[in-house]
């Protein structure tokens, strides 16, 4: 195609749409994308002018449209199509431009509004500017409310007085309403009551009504009219009692139909006193009825009559006071037990047994009478300790006997009664601990030092069983009298200082003498404590003998009689609960705040114990430490009298190790029986001393003990003779038979007192077997009882062989105790291997 000249039109492109028309809103990305110079039929864009870029843009539009000369047929579909795009843009843009208008429009009039408001807010701003500085200018505000504050008062003041004239009013007419329904319907009664009763309740409550002299006349006619109506009532109920002669009345006999409605009336009167009421209500009617037994008992028992004394009170007022309600149990029982159940059996104190049961209430409207007699008594006896210890006693077993007796819970459903004693110690309780305290430690001081204290008790036993001192015995019955005078207490503080400040002190004490006395044992048993500390003729004399034995067997039995005791009581019921109660003390003492103060017995307990309570877990006890310490007291003494007895066989038998000769008997010296050996005379005295001091030990220490002992001295002994004869002495046949016979005399006389003893001195009689073999397996004469069929050379050839074969020998003799290495040493020790005499 000729240059400059343009191509054909394709068919199916649409021609441009007029030069005057403007171009319909396309979009141009499809035209960037694919210019037209990719199919070489315009120059590039970016080489057109700036002035022509509408042209540029229709040209590009029928470019897109008309590629061929077919597009043309769709020339009149594309200009309508072109026509009614414009249309619709064109509608487009004037519904824009019109709500463009009417936004303009709204934007102006709420602007014009809002300066409108603003305007008219700054006029009424600078309106009250100007008056507030003309108030402030002038006087007459502070005048107006001068001349009113005297009238304001005067119309407070009349308010006040009306409300108080009212209010009295209403007090005046509620205790009258409620005087007119007495005696004869005292439910209706309660009904102005409590609404009097309420009113003093919400008056105490406004803020500053302390100061309101109405607040306490209103609190004090509610109490006078509660003792005006409860006075009515039991007058009527007194007029009753008056007709029957109460008490003057058979205990058998049964309550009338009067009798049991005022009984009912003065019931109903207290109700609402006792639902609502936390604390323990004596029952009015039972008030009433026990008045005479009350008199009766301020005639005896607290007057100026000899029943009122000291001494009388544990013989005559406890008797009387416990008499009397046991003589009157059946009849208040039978006669209003139902009644009781009837009125109290729905309500919220339905498992009280002070109101459910007759008796128990009885005895409620007794009890503070008995309570002021109690405390008198306490206070006169803290200036006589030994009526004060025995009184408490006696109160204790009061408050036991109606408790157990009566089923009395004093109004407390969970824990019980706490009883009288709970109060007379919550006021004396350190003067009663200082009077107690005083006492034991006293008898403490004189048991320890009375002219038996150290001697042991051999009759406290059967043979066996250990046997402690008379003191041990008589502190441990001491420590079971504390017990008894503080188990019965309720409060946790109040046992503690029993058991820490009497019971721990006691057992530590004791314990420091034990300690003490072992420590002057050795002193005087060692050349340098001797030398420091000194001994006198007499100390150093009753440890001749038996003497040294005597004295640690008395620390070894007193120390395994205490720890022996503390554990059985760890165990009682008692103990363990006291245990438990002090670890969840100590727990809640653990969880409580840094900063929080301790409670009062926390500081009493640390210092005097507290840390054995706190070492044992739940599975502990509570003497668990102190019977650890007085364990270890009776395994110190155990130790030295080991000591002290293997001392006393090593003087024993120096003659028998160092002078006796087992050769000098001669070679050739037969002897045709045996049994007709004596033992050797230097083993006289080692017998002796050992006799001696199997049959002491044997009469002061238990079977454990003494075994204890002896396994420990007797393998001592198995060495010293093992060490000093055995293996240092030559034998010949016969000095080998005469120390075998020797050693029998010993086992036997181990066995004798300690079955089975001489089983510590395997080794010695295994040894003594062997060395006992003879040289040849021709009978003897000196061969003693059960002895091999092996002789001295075949038994020493196969036992320097090997340690195999030694082992066989060994096995074939039935010799368990000795090794291969011993039975080579053992053998060596006869003559007749050592000249190597032919066999």
């Amino acid at each position: 195609m000729p240059t400059g000249v343009r191509p054909p039109i394709p068919p199916h492109r649409h021609l441009p749409a007029p030069r005057h028309s403007p171009p319909p809103e396309l979009s141009p990305s499809p035209l960037h994308r694919r210019p037209l110079v990719e199919h070489g039929k315009m120059p590039a864009l970016n080489e057109a002018t700036p002035g022509t870029a509408l042209d540029i843009r229709v040209e590009d539009f029928l470019d897109d449209k008309l590629h061929e000369a077919a597009d043309l047929d769709t020339l009149d579909q594309l200009l309508v199509n072109v026509e009614t795009q414009r249309n619709q843009l064109q509608s487009q843009l004037d519904d824009a431009a019109k709500q463009l208008e009417q936004a303009r429009h709204t934007a102006l009039d709420r602007q014009g509004s809002l300066q409108a408001r603003m305007d008219e807010f700054h006029k009424l701003q600078e309106s009250i500017d100007v008056r507030v500085q003309v108030a402030a200018a002038s006087d007459a505000p502070s005048e107006a409310i001068a001349r009113l504050q005297e009238p304001m008062k005067k119309l407070q003041a009349v308010e006040l007085a009306q409300k108080y004239l009212s209010l009295l009013q209403m007090v005046e007419r509620l205790r009258a309403d409620a005087r007119s329904h007495l005696p004869e319907s005292p439910k209706a009664a309660l009904e102005p009551y409590a609404q009097l009763k309420e009113l003093t309740i919400r008056l105490k409550g406004v803020p500053g009504s302390g100061e309101l002299h109405l607040v306490g006349h209103v609190e004090t006619v509610t109490e006078m009219l509660w003792k005006e109506m409860k006075k009515t009532m039991s007058a009527e109920l007194d007029a009753v009692l008056a007709k029957r002669h109460w008490p003057r009345v058979d205990p058998e006999t049964e309550m009338d139909e009067e009798w049991m409605s005022c009984f009912e009336k003065l019931l109903d009167l207290q109700m609402p006193e006792i639902v609502h009421n936390t604390g323990l209500v004596s029952l009015l009617p039972f008030d009433v009825m026990a008045s005479i037994f009350v008199s009766e008992f301020r005639f005896h028992f607290l007057s100026d009559k000899p029943t009122s004394s000291l001494q009388a009170i544990g013989t005559h007022c406890f008797p009387w006071f416990l008499a009397t309600i046991e003589k009157w149990e059946a009849f208040f029982r039978d006669n209003l037990g139902p009644l009781l159940a009837t009125k109290f059996g729905n309500t919220p104190v339905a498992d009280k047994m002070v109101y459910l049961d007759p008796v128990c209430a009885l005895i409620t409207c007794m009890m503070p009478v008995m309570k002021e007699k109690i405390h008198a008594t306490t206070s006169e006896a803290t200036a006589n300790p030994p009526f004060l210890s025995g009184f408490m006693s006696q109160v204790m077993t009061l408050d036991d006997d109606v408790r157990q007796r009566f089923n009395y819970d004093g109004g407390d459903v969970e824990n019980g009664w706490a009883g009288l004693t709970a109060d007379v110690l919550d006021i004396h309780f350190d003067a009663w601990f200082r009077v107690e305290r005083d006492f034991a430690m006293e008898h403490f001081e004189k048991t320890v030092e009375s002219h038996d204290a150290r001697k042991i008790d051999y009759n406290y036993a059967v043979d066996g069983k250990m046997k402690p001192t008379f003191a041990a015995v008589r502190i441990t019955d001491l420590l079971r009298t504390v017990t008894t005078k503080y188990e019965r207490l309720r409060k946790l503080k109040h046992k503690s200082r029993f058991l820490t400040g009497i019971q721990l002190d006691i057992l530590d004490g004791y314990h420091d003498r034990l300690r003490g006395s072992l420590e002057a044992y050795q002193a005087m048993t060692s050349t340098l404590g001797r030398t420091l500390h000194g001994a006198s003729k007499e100390q150093l004399a009753a440890l001749e003998g038996t003497g040294v034995l005597e004295t640690l067997c008395k620390v070894i039995g007193s120390a395994d009689h205490v720890a022996n005791t503390l554990a059985e009581w760890s165990d009682e019921e008692f103990f363990v609960v006291l245990w438990e109660d002090l670890h969840a003390q100590d727990e809640g003492r653990k969880h409580q705040a840094v900063h929080d103060d301790p409670p009062p017995e926390a500081d009493e307990m640390r210092g005097h114990g507290q840390n054995r309570f706190e070492a044992g877990g739940d599975d502990g006890g509570i003497f668990d430490e102190t019977a650890a310490a007085y364990q270890m007291r009776r395994k110190a003494a155990e130790e030295l009298l080991v000591g002290a007895l293997v001392e006393s066989h090593t003087k024993a038998f120096r003659t028998y190790l160092h002078h006796v000769q087992w050769t000098t008997v001669g070679e050739t010296a037969v002897l045709d029986d045996p049994s007709q050996l004596s033992i050797t005379p230097e083993l006289d005295e080692p017998l002796r001393v050992l006799k001696r001091n199997l049959d002491f030990l044997s009469k002061a220490l238990s079977t454990a003990s003494l075994r204890r002992v002896w396994h420990d001295t007797l393998d001592k002994l198995q060495d010293m003779l093992w060490n000093g004869v055995l293996l240092k002495q030559s034998f010949t046949t016969l000095g080998a038979a005469q120390f075998a016979h020797d050693g029998a005399a010993i086992f036997s006389l181990v066995d004798r007192y300690v079955s089975g003893g001489s089983t510590a001195l395997d080794a010695l009689r295994e040894g003594m077997q062997l060395l006992c073999l003879p040289p040849s397996t021709e009978p003897s004469g000196v061969l003693p009882d059960g002895a091999s069929a092996i002789s001295l050379k075949e038994a020493s050839d196969r036992a320097f062989t090997s340690n195999d074969e030694a082992r066989k020998v060994l096995e074939e003799l039935g010799l368990d105790a000795l090794t291969p290495l011993n039975a080579r040493y053992i053998l060596q020790r006869r003559v007749e291997n050592n000249e190597n005499i032919g066999w």
